[in-house]
Protein backbone atom coordinates (compact mmCIF):
# COMPACT_ATOMS: atom_id res chain seq x y z
CA UNK A 1 0.00 0.00 0.00
CA UNK A 2 0.88 3.94 -0.81
CA UNK A 3 1.01 7.06 1.74
CA UNK A 4 1.15 6.19 5.15
CA UNK A 5 0.88 2.49 5.10
CA UNK A 6 4.63 1.64 4.06
CA UNK A 7 5.00 -0.23 6.99
CA UNK A 8 2.93 -3.37 8.37
CA UNK A 9 2.20 -4.67 11.58
CA UNK A 10 0.57 -7.36 12.66
CA UNK A 11 -3.01 -7.84 14.25
CA UNK A 12 -4.20 -10.32 16.69
CA UNK A 13 -5.63 -12.39 13.78
CA UNK A 14 -2.05 -12.91 12.62
CA UNK A 15 -3.33 -10.79 9.15
CA UNK A 16 -0.67 -8.51 8.01
CA UNK A 17 -2.46 -4.58 8.39
CA UNK A 18 -1.15 -1.14 8.08
CA UNK A 19 -1.83 1.23 10.78
CA UNK A 20 -5.02 2.99 9.44
CA UNK A 21 -6.61 -0.45 9.11
CA UNK A 22 -6.15 -0.96 12.99
CA UNK A 23 -7.77 2.39 13.85
CA UNK A 24 -11.44 0.52 11.53
CA UNK A 25 -13.56 -1.33 12.81
CA UNK A 26 -13.26 -5.38 13.08
CA UNK A 27 -15.52 -6.13 10.42
CA UNK A 28 -14.18 -3.71 7.82
CA UNK A 29 -10.80 -4.21 8.50
CA UNK A 30 -11.86 -8.30 7.43
CA UNK A 31 -13.37 -7.23 4.36
CA UNK A 32 -10.87 -5.38 3.50
CA UNK A 33 -7.98 -8.22 3.81
CA UNK A 34 -10.97 -10.22 2.08
CA UNK A 35 -10.66 -8.15 -0.92
CA UNK A 36 -7.15 -7.57 -0.75
CA UNK A 37 -6.59 -11.63 -0.70
CA UNK A 38 -8.97 -11.93 -3.44
CA UNK A 39 -7.23 -9.65 -5.63
CA UNK A 40 -3.67 -11.17 -5.30
CA UNK A 41 -5.34 -14.46 -5.79
CA UNK A 42 -6.76 -13.24 -9.09
CA UNK A 43 -3.96 -11.81 -9.97
CA UNK A 44 -2.00 -15.12 -9.11
CA UNK A 45 -4.06 -17.09 -10.99
CA UNK A 46 -3.51 -14.76 -14.20
CA UNK A 47 0.40 -15.19 -13.82
CA UNK A 48 -0.43 -18.63 -13.99
CA UNK A 49 -3.05 -19.20 -16.69
CA UNK A 50 -0.52 -16.80 -18.73
CA UNK A 51 1.97 -19.55 -17.78
CA UNK A 52 0.32 -22.35 -18.93
CA UNK A 53 -1.16 -21.31 -21.92
CA UNK A 54 1.81 -20.21 -23.59
CA UNK A 55 2.55 -24.01 -24.41
CA UNK A 56 -0.82 -26.01 -24.97
CA UNK A 57 0.27 -29.90 -24.19
CA UNK A 58 -2.75 -31.82 -25.92
CA UNK A 59 -2.41 -35.69 -24.28
CA UNK A 60 -1.16 -38.74 -26.58
CA UNK A 61 -3.94 -40.40 -28.24
CA UNK A 62 -4.10 -44.37 -29.52
CA UNK A 63 -2.17 -46.05 -31.81
CA UNK A 64 -4.03 -46.52 -35.37
CA UNK A 65 -3.16 -49.96 -36.52
CA UNK A 66 -4.23 -50.60 -40.33
CA UNK A 67 -4.58 -53.31 -41.89
CA UNK A 68 -4.81 -55.19 -45.18
CA UNK A 69 -7.82 -57.12 -46.06
CA UNK A 70 -7.16 -57.44 -50.23
CA UNK A 71 -5.41 -59.98 -52.19
CA UNK A 72 -1.63 -60.85 -51.72
CA UNK A 73 -0.84 -59.77 -54.87
CA UNK A 74 -2.44 -56.52 -54.11
CA UNK A 75 0.07 -52.91 -53.79
CA UNK A 76 -0.02 -51.77 -49.98
CA UNK A 77 2.33 -49.26 -48.66
CA UNK A 78 2.44 -47.56 -51.75
CA UNK A 79 4.49 -44.48 -51.55
CA UNK A 80 6.40 -42.41 -53.77
CA UNK A 81 9.96 -40.09 -53.82
CA UNK A 82 12.08 -38.01 -56.14
CA UNK A 83 14.86 -38.71 -58.39
CA UNK A 84 16.05 -35.81 -60.45
CA UNK A 85 14.32 -33.58 -61.99
CA UNK A 86 12.27 -35.57 -64.28
CA UNK A 87 11.51 -38.81 -62.43
CA UNK A 88 9.83 -40.53 -59.57
CA UNK A 89 10.41 -43.65 -57.38
CA UNK A 90 7.26 -45.63 -56.81
CA UNK A 91 7.24 -47.88 -53.92
CA UNK A 92 5.41 -50.87 -52.77
CA UNK A 93 4.94 -53.86 -50.96
CA UNK A 94 2.53 -57.16 -51.67
CA UNK A 95 2.67 -60.53 -49.62
CA UNK A 96 2.77 -62.47 -52.88
CA UNK A 97 6.39 -63.05 -53.03
CA UNK A 98 6.14 -63.29 -56.85
CA UNK A 99 3.85 -60.14 -58.17
CA UNK A 100 6.01 -58.24 -60.86
CA UNK A 101 7.55 -54.58 -60.06
CA UNK A 102 6.02 -52.59 -62.85
CA UNK A 103 4.11 -49.95 -62.94
CA UNK A 104 2.04 -48.43 -65.49
CA UNK A 105 1.15 -44.64 -65.69
CA UNK A 106 -0.45 -41.93 -67.87
CA UNK A 107 -2.11 -38.57 -67.71
CA UNK A 108 -5.22 -40.07 -67.81
CA UNK A 109 -7.13 -42.21 -65.63
CA UNK A 110 -6.92 -45.77 -66.27
CA UNK A 111 -4.83 -45.15 -69.82
CA UNK A 112 -1.40 -46.07 -69.21
CA UNK A 113 0.80 -44.60 -71.79
CA UNK A 114 3.93 -46.24 -70.45
CA UNK A 115 5.28 -48.65 -68.23
CA UNK A 116 8.61 -49.11 -66.06
CA UNK A 117 10.21 -52.13 -64.26
CA UNK A 118 12.28 -52.04 -61.29
CA UNK A 119 14.39 -54.16 -58.74
CA UNK A 120 12.54 -55.40 -55.43
CA UNK A 121 14.06 -56.26 -52.22
CA UNK A 122 13.29 -58.44 -48.30
CA UNK A 123 14.65 -58.72 -44.92
CA UNK A 124 14.62 -60.36 -42.26
CA UNK A 125 14.44 -59.38 -38.18
CA UNK A 126 14.96 -62.38 -36.31
CA UNK A 127 11.46 -64.38 -37.19
CA UNK A 128 9.90 -61.39 -38.79
CA UNK A 129 10.22 -61.45 -42.72
CA UNK A 130 8.69 -58.80 -45.04
CA UNK A 131 6.96 -58.71 -47.65
CA UNK A 132 8.18 -58.09 -51.43
CA UNK A 133 9.27 -54.65 -51.54
CA UNK A 134 9.07 -53.16 -54.82
CA UNK A 135 11.27 -49.99 -56.06
CA UNK A 136 10.43 -48.92 -59.73
CA UNK A 137 11.50 -45.13 -61.37
CA UNK A 138 9.21 -44.19 -63.60
CA UNK A 139 9.36 -40.77 -66.16
CA UNK A 140 10.47 -38.70 -67.66
CA UNK A 141 7.31 -36.86 -66.31
CA UNK A 142 6.47 -33.58 -67.03
CA UNK A 143 6.67 -31.22 -63.72
CA UNK A 144 3.20 -29.88 -61.81
CA UNK A 145 1.45 -32.48 -64.08
CA UNK A 146 -0.91 -35.12 -62.12
CA UNK A 147 -0.12 -39.10 -63.33
CA UNK A 148 -2.42 -41.98 -62.73
CA UNK A 149 -0.41 -45.09 -61.84
CA UNK A 150 -1.29 -48.72 -61.06
CA UNK A 151 1.30 -51.02 -59.29
CA UNK A 152 2.36 -54.22 -60.37
CA UNK A 153 -0.68 -54.60 -62.54
CA UNK A 154 -2.73 -55.28 -59.83
CA UNK A 155 -5.33 -53.26 -57.44
CA UNK A 156 -6.63 -49.97 -57.41
CA UNK A 157 -5.13 -46.89 -59.75
CA UNK A 158 -3.32 -43.85 -57.59
CA UNK A 159 -2.60 -40.58 -58.40
CA UNK A 160 0.56 -38.32 -57.78
CA UNK A 161 1.35 -34.81 -58.86
CA UNK A 162 4.93 -33.88 -59.85
CA UNK A 163 6.72 -31.12 -57.92
CA UNK A 164 7.12 -28.22 -60.60
CA UNK A 165 9.88 -27.06 -62.81
CA UNK A 166 10.51 -23.68 -60.94
CA UNK A 167 9.84 -21.22 -57.85
CA UNK A 168 7.00 -20.97 -55.95
CA UNK A 169 7.40 -24.23 -54.44
CA UNK A 170 5.25 -25.65 -51.19
CA UNK A 171 7.10 -27.66 -48.79
CA UNK A 172 5.55 -29.07 -46.29
CA UNK A 173 7.19 -30.57 -43.29
CA UNK A 174 6.61 -32.99 -40.41
CA UNK A 175 8.95 -34.60 -37.98
CA UNK A 176 8.36 -37.05 -35.32
CA UNK A 177 5.33 -38.50 -37.36
CA UNK A 178 4.41 -42.05 -35.68
CA UNK A 179 0.69 -43.77 -36.28
CA UNK A 180 -1.42 -42.22 -33.73
CA UNK A 181 -4.49 -40.52 -34.21
CA UNK A 182 -2.73 -36.64 -33.49
CA UNK A 183 -0.47 -38.28 -36.47
CA UNK A 184 -3.98 -38.48 -38.77
CA UNK A 185 -4.81 -35.43 -38.04
CA UNK A 186 -1.36 -33.30 -38.59
CA UNK A 187 -1.34 -35.21 -42.08
CA UNK A 188 -5.07 -34.38 -42.78
CA UNK A 189 -3.85 -30.78 -42.45
CA UNK A 190 -0.95 -31.29 -44.47
CA UNK A 191 -3.06 -32.41 -47.19
CA UNK A 192 -6.16 -30.35 -46.83
CA UNK A 193 -4.29 -27.62 -47.89
CA UNK A 194 -2.25 -27.75 -51.32
CA UNK A 195 1.69 -28.67 -51.02
CA UNK A 196 4.63 -29.95 -53.51
CA UNK A 197 6.35 -32.26 -51.12
CA UNK A 198 6.72 -33.50 -48.08
CA UNK A 199 10.19 -33.44 -45.69
CA UNK A 200 10.33 -35.42 -42.86
CA UNK A 201 13.68 -35.50 -40.40
CA UNK A 202 13.29 -38.60 -39.02
CA UNK A 203 11.11 -40.78 -36.52
CA UNK A 204 8.74 -42.44 -39.40
CA UNK A 205 6.53 -45.59 -37.71
CA UNK A 206 8.21 -45.76 -34.26
CA UNK A 207 7.91 -49.35 -34.40
CA UNK A 208 11.20 -49.76 -32.42
CA UNK A 209 12.24 -53.15 -33.47
CA UNK A 210 8.45 -54.47 -33.79
CA UNK A 211 8.38 -55.15 -37.48
CA UNK A 212 4.61 -55.17 -37.91
CA UNK A 213 4.28 -52.12 -37.04
CA UNK A 214 6.62 -50.87 -40.28
CA UNK A 215 3.52 -52.39 -42.25
CA UNK A 216 0.87 -50.31 -40.30
CA UNK A 217 2.87 -47.38 -40.72
CA UNK A 218 2.97 -48.39 -44.54
CA UNK A 219 -0.84 -48.45 -44.85
CA UNK A 220 -1.61 -45.43 -42.52
CA UNK A 221 0.44 -43.10 -44.67
CA UNK A 222 -0.30 -44.36 -48.08
CA UNK A 223 -3.69 -41.72 -48.55
CA UNK A 224 -0.82 -39.24 -48.33
CA UNK A 225 2.39 -40.61 -49.42
CA UNK A 226 1.52 -42.06 -52.43
CA UNK A 227 0.28 -38.59 -53.97
CA UNK A 228 3.13 -36.05 -53.11
CA UNK A 229 7.24 -37.44 -52.52
CA UNK A 230 8.15 -37.90 -49.56
CA UNK A 231 11.75 -37.50 -48.68
CA UNK A 232 12.58 -38.53 -45.64
CA UNK A 233 16.20 -38.85 -43.01
CA UNK A 234 16.13 -41.36 -40.24
CA UNK A 235 15.91 -40.96 -36.67
CA UNK A 236 17.02 -42.46 -33.73
CA UNK A 237 13.61 -44.66 -33.99
CA UNK A 238 15.00 -46.13 -37.23
CA UNK A 239 18.28 -47.45 -36.06
CA UNK A 240 16.62 -50.62 -34.38
CA UNK A 241 19.98 -51.93 -33.66
CA UNK A 242 20.54 -55.50 -32.60
CA UNK A 243 21.15 -55.95 -28.74
CA UNK A 244 24.94 -56.26 -27.62
CA UNK A 245 26.41 -58.62 -27.91
CA UNK A 246 24.83 -59.21 -30.95
CA UNK A 247 23.61 -62.83 -31.65
CA UNK A 248 24.27 -65.02 -35.16
CA UNK A 249 21.61 -63.68 -37.92
CA UNK A 250 21.18 -60.39 -36.29
CA UNK A 251 19.89 -57.66 -38.36
CA UNK A 252 21.87 -54.72 -39.08
CA UNK A 253 21.15 -51.00 -37.85
CA UNK A 254 18.54 -49.22 -40.08
CA UNK A 255 17.35 -52.68 -42.01
CA UNK A 256 13.68 -51.97 -42.24
CA UNK A 257 14.25 -48.20 -43.04
CA UNK A 258 16.80 -48.87 -45.93
CA UNK A 259 15.21 -51.98 -47.47
CA UNK A 260 11.40 -49.75 -47.05
CA UNK A 261 12.61 -45.84 -47.94
CA UNK A 262 14.98 -45.79 -49.99
CA UNK A 263 16.14 -42.24 -50.99
CA UNK A 264 18.03 -40.93 -54.32
CA UNK A 265 21.19 -41.15 -52.40
CA UNK A 266 23.39 -42.17 -55.33
CA UNK A 267 21.91 -39.33 -57.58
CA UNK A 268 23.84 -37.01 -55.34
CA UNK A 269 27.07 -39.03 -54.82
CA UNK A 270 26.30 -40.23 -51.14
CA UNK A 271 27.50 -43.75 -50.41
CA UNK A 272 24.47 -43.82 -47.87
CA UNK A 273 21.12 -44.50 -47.74
CA UNK A 274 21.29 -42.41 -44.27
CA UNK A 275 22.38 -38.71 -45.96
CA UNK A 276 21.51 -37.18 -49.48
CA UNK A 277 20.66 -34.08 -51.40
CA UNK A 278 18.53 -32.96 -54.29
CA UNK A 279 17.15 -30.41 -55.97
CA UNK A 280 13.91 -29.03 -56.21
CA UNK A 281 11.91 -25.94 -58.36
CA UNK A 282 14.10 -26.82 -60.81
CA UNK A 283 17.34 -26.36 -58.93
CA UNK A 284 16.48 -23.00 -56.98
CA UNK A 285 16.22 -24.70 -53.76
CA UNK A 286 18.68 -27.19 -52.60
CA UNK A 287 17.97 -29.33 -49.75
CA UNK A 288 20.24 -31.61 -47.73
CA UNK A 289 19.37 -34.44 -45.66
CA UNK A 290 22.19 -35.29 -43.44
CA UNK A 291 22.33 -38.60 -41.00
CA UNK A 292 22.45 -38.00 -37.09
CA UNK A 293 23.30 -41.11 -36.57
CA UNK A 294 25.71 -42.07 -38.94
CA UNK A 295 29.72 -41.17 -38.58
CA UNK A 296 29.79 -37.36 -39.13
CA UNK A 297 33.02 -36.54 -37.56
CA UNK A 298 36.08 -35.12 -40.24
CA UNK A 299 37.38 -38.18 -40.84
CA UNK A 300 33.80 -39.40 -42.08
CA UNK A 301 32.24 -40.42 -45.63
CA UNK A 302 29.06 -38.03 -44.54
CA UNK A 303 31.59 -35.14 -43.61
CA UNK A 304 33.82 -35.39 -47.19
CA UNK A 305 30.60 -35.79 -48.78
CA UNK A 306 28.64 -32.96 -47.33
CA UNK A 307 32.01 -30.54 -48.03
CA UNK A 308 31.57 -31.53 -51.59
CA UNK A 309 28.11 -31.21 -51.86
CA UNK A 310 27.52 -27.44 -50.84
CA UNK A 311 30.63 -26.34 -52.12
CA UNK A 312 29.16 -27.77 -55.66
CA UNK A 313 26.11 -25.34 -54.93
CA UNK A 314 25.85 -22.55 -57.53
CA UNK A 315 24.30 -19.66 -55.35
CA UNK A 316 23.59 -17.53 -58.05
CA UNK A 317 21.67 -20.29 -59.58
CA UNK A 318 20.37 -21.80 -56.44
CA UNK A 319 19.75 -19.00 -54.26
CA UNK A 320 17.81 -21.05 -50.92
CA UNK A 321 19.64 -24.06 -49.35
CA UNK A 322 17.89 -26.02 -46.35
CA UNK A 323 18.84 -28.75 -44.45
CA UNK A 324 17.18 -31.68 -42.62
CA UNK A 325 19.05 -33.63 -39.31
CA UNK A 326 17.05 -35.43 -36.29
CA UNK A 327 18.87 -34.31 -33.35
CA UNK A 328 18.48 -30.62 -33.29
CA UNK A 329 21.68 -28.61 -32.35
CA UNK A 330 20.04 -25.39 -30.84
CA UNK A 331 17.80 -26.61 -28.17
CA UNK A 332 16.21 -25.15 -25.32
CA UNK A 333 13.90 -28.21 -23.85
CA UNK A 334 14.94 -29.93 -21.05
CA UNK A 335 13.99 -32.82 -23.41
CA UNK A 336 17.61 -34.43 -25.51
CA UNK A 337 19.33 -31.58 -24.12
CA UNK A 338 23.05 -31.79 -26.16
CA UNK A 339 22.29 -34.96 -28.01
CA UNK A 340 22.94 -32.66 -30.87
CA UNK A 341 26.15 -31.19 -29.94
CA UNK A 342 28.69 -33.24 -31.61
CA UNK A 343 27.57 -32.94 -34.81
CA UNK A 344 27.03 -29.06 -34.49
CA UNK A 345 30.56 -28.90 -33.23
CA UNK A 346 32.07 -31.65 -36.69
CA UNK A 347 29.61 -29.87 -39.46
CA UNK A 348 28.30 -26.21 -38.28
CA UNK A 349 31.18 -24.54 -39.85
CA UNK A 350 30.37 -26.28 -43.02
CA UNK A 351 27.24 -25.20 -43.14
CA UNK A 352 27.54 -21.24 -41.85
CA UNK A 353 30.61 -21.03 -44.49
CA UNK A 354 27.96 -22.36 -47.14
CA UNK A 355 25.17 -19.90 -46.02
CA UNK A 356 22.31 -22.46 -45.53
CA UNK A 357 19.15 -20.70 -45.02
CA UNK A 358 17.98 -22.95 -42.77
CA UNK A 359 18.11 -25.85 -40.63
CA UNK A 360 14.75 -28.34 -39.61
CA UNK A 361 15.53 -31.20 -37.00
CA UNK A 362 12.69 -33.51 -35.13
CA UNK A 363 13.42 -35.59 -32.37
CA UNK A 364 11.87 -33.06 -29.58
CA UNK A 365 8.34 -33.51 -29.44
CA UNK A 366 7.30 -29.69 -29.88
CA UNK A 367 7.69 -26.58 -32.06
CA UNK A 368 10.66 -24.34 -31.44
CA UNK A 369 12.15 -21.50 -33.87
CA UNK A 370 15.31 -19.70 -33.16
CA UNK A 371 17.07 -16.60 -34.94
CA UNK A 372 19.60 -16.99 -36.78
CA UNK A 373 22.40 -18.60 -35.15
CA UNK A 374 26.45 -19.82 -35.54
CA UNK A 375 28.47 -21.23 -32.75
CA UNK A 376 25.92 -20.29 -29.88
CA UNK A 377 25.73 -16.64 -31.14
CA UNK A 378 22.89 -14.64 -32.85
CA UNK A 379 24.50 -14.05 -36.63
CA UNK A 380 22.42 -12.64 -39.39
CA UNK A 381 24.53 -14.67 -41.62
CA UNK A 382 23.72 -18.25 -40.20
CA UNK A 383 20.77 -20.61 -40.59
CA UNK A 384 17.38 -19.96 -38.54
CA UNK A 385 17.35 -23.14 -36.95
CA UNK A 386 13.56 -24.58 -36.68
CA UNK A 387 12.89 -27.74 -34.53
CA UNK A 388 9.47 -29.47 -36.13
CA UNK A 389 9.02 -32.61 -34.04
CA UNK A 390 5.36 -32.43 -33.46
CA UNK A 391 4.14 -34.84 -35.77
CA UNK A 392 1.49 -36.65 -33.56
CA UNK A 393 4.12 -39.96 -32.29
CA UNK A 394 2.78 -41.83 -29.53
CA UNK A 395 5.12 -40.50 -27.01
CA UNK A 396 3.34 -37.53 -26.86
CA UNK A 397 4.86 -34.05 -26.26
CA UNK A 398 7.81 -32.46 -24.32
CA UNK A 399 6.72 -31.59 -21.09
CA UNK A 400 10.10 -29.76 -19.93
CA UNK A 401 11.02 -26.65 -20.72
CA UNK A 402 14.29 -24.88 -19.18
CA UNK A 403 13.59 -21.31 -18.73
CA UNK A 404 17.07 -20.56 -17.95
CA UNK A 405 19.25 -22.31 -20.69
CA UNK A 406 22.11 -20.91 -21.87
CA UNK A 407 19.89 -20.58 -25.14
CA UNK A 408 16.87 -19.26 -24.51
CA UNK A 409 18.07 -15.87 -25.44
CA UNK A 410 18.52 -16.89 -29.26
CA UNK A 411 14.84 -19.09 -29.27
CA UNK A 412 12.33 -17.21 -30.89
CA UNK A 413 9.18 -19.27 -30.25
CA UNK A 414 8.59 -22.53 -29.04
CA UNK A 415 5.19 -25.09 -27.84
CA UNK A 416 4.28 -27.88 -26.69
CA UNK A 417 1.53 -28.54 -29.78
CA UNK A 418 0.99 -30.83 -32.41
CA UNK A 419 1.38 -29.65 -35.82
CA UNK A 420 3.26 -29.66 -38.84
CA UNK A 421 5.13 -26.44 -40.57
CA UNK A 422 5.05 -25.04 -44.57
CA UNK A 423 8.22 -23.33 -46.34
CA UNK A 424 6.88 -21.46 -49.32
CA UNK A 425 9.38 -20.25 -51.37
CA UNK A 426 8.08 -17.65 -53.59
CA UNK A 427 11.23 -16.66 -55.50
CA UNK A 428 14.87 -16.19 -55.64
CA UNK A 429 15.16 -13.99 -52.33
CA UNK A 430 11.98 -13.86 -49.92
CA UNK A 431 10.13 -17.40 -48.38
CA UNK A 432 7.31 -17.52 -46.33
CA UNK A 433 7.45 -20.00 -42.96
CA UNK A 434 4.85 -21.26 -41.26
CA UNK A 435 4.19 -23.45 -38.13
CA UNK A 436 0.23 -24.62 -38.18
CA UNK A 437 -1.08 -25.93 -35.17
CA UNK A 438 -2.85 -28.98 -34.86
CA UNK A 439 -6.65 -27.86 -33.58
CA UNK A 440 -8.74 -31.01 -34.51
CA UNK A 441 -10.26 -30.02 -37.33
CA UNK A 442 -8.67 -26.50 -37.91
CA UNK A 443 -5.22 -25.75 -38.30
CA UNK A 444 -4.69 -22.74 -36.69
CA UNK A 445 -0.92 -20.37 -37.42
CA UNK A 446 0.88 -20.55 -34.70
CA UNK A 447 4.11 -19.13 -35.76
CA UNK A 448 5.17 -17.22 -38.65
CA UNK A 449 7.99 -15.40 -40.51
CA UNK A 450 9.40 -14.30 -44.02
CA UNK A 451 13.15 -14.68 -44.65
CA UNK A 452 15.39 -13.50 -46.99
CA UNK A 453 17.88 -15.99 -48.84
CA UNK A 454 21.72 -15.38 -47.44
CA UNK A 455 22.36 -16.05 -51.15
CA UNK A 456 20.78 -12.44 -51.71
CA UNK A 457 22.28 -10.46 -48.59
CA UNK A 458 25.12 -8.49 -49.86
CA UNK A 459 26.71 -8.01 -46.85
CA UNK A 460 26.71 -11.98 -46.02
CA UNK A 461 28.30 -12.58 -49.44
CA UNK A 462 31.23 -10.80 -48.89
CA UNK A 463 32.31 -12.78 -45.43
CA UNK A 464 32.68 -15.63 -46.55
CA UNK A 465 34.71 -16.37 -42.81
CA UNK A 466 32.80 -17.17 -39.31
CA UNK A 467 32.31 -14.59 -37.25
CA UNK A 468 29.68 -11.36 -36.68
CA UNK A 469 28.50 -9.66 -39.85
CA UNK A 470 26.72 -6.01 -39.70
CA UNK A 471 23.61 -6.61 -42.05
CA UNK A 472 19.79 -5.98 -42.03
CA UNK A 473 17.79 -8.56 -40.27
CA UNK A 474 16.52 -11.45 -42.24
CA UNK A 475 13.02 -10.98 -41.55
CA UNK A 476 11.57 -9.05 -44.39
Amino acid sequence: MHGPCTRSTIDVSGCTVCPLLKKMGTTTRYLLLLARALVASALLAAAAAATTTEYVRPPPRPIVLTEHTDPATHPQQVHVSAVGARHMRVSWITDDKHAPSVVEYGRVSRNYTASAAGDHTSYRYFLYSSGKIHHVKIGPLEPGTEYYYRCGMAGKEFSLRTPPAALPIELALVGDLGQTEWTASTLAHVSKTDHDMLLVPGDLSYADTQQPLWDTFGRFVQRHASRRPWMVTQGNHEVEAAPLPPVPGSPAPFAAYGARWRMPHEDSGSPSNLYYSFDAAGGAVHVVMLGSYAPFNASSDQYRWLARDLAAVDRHATPWLVVLLHAPWYNTNAAHQGEGEAMRKALERLLFQARVDVVFAGHVHAYERFTRVYDNEANPCGPVYITIGDGGNREGLALDFEKNHKMAPLSVKREASFGHGRLRVVNATAAHWAWHRNDDADSVVGDELWLESLAANASCREHGDPGAVSSRDDEL
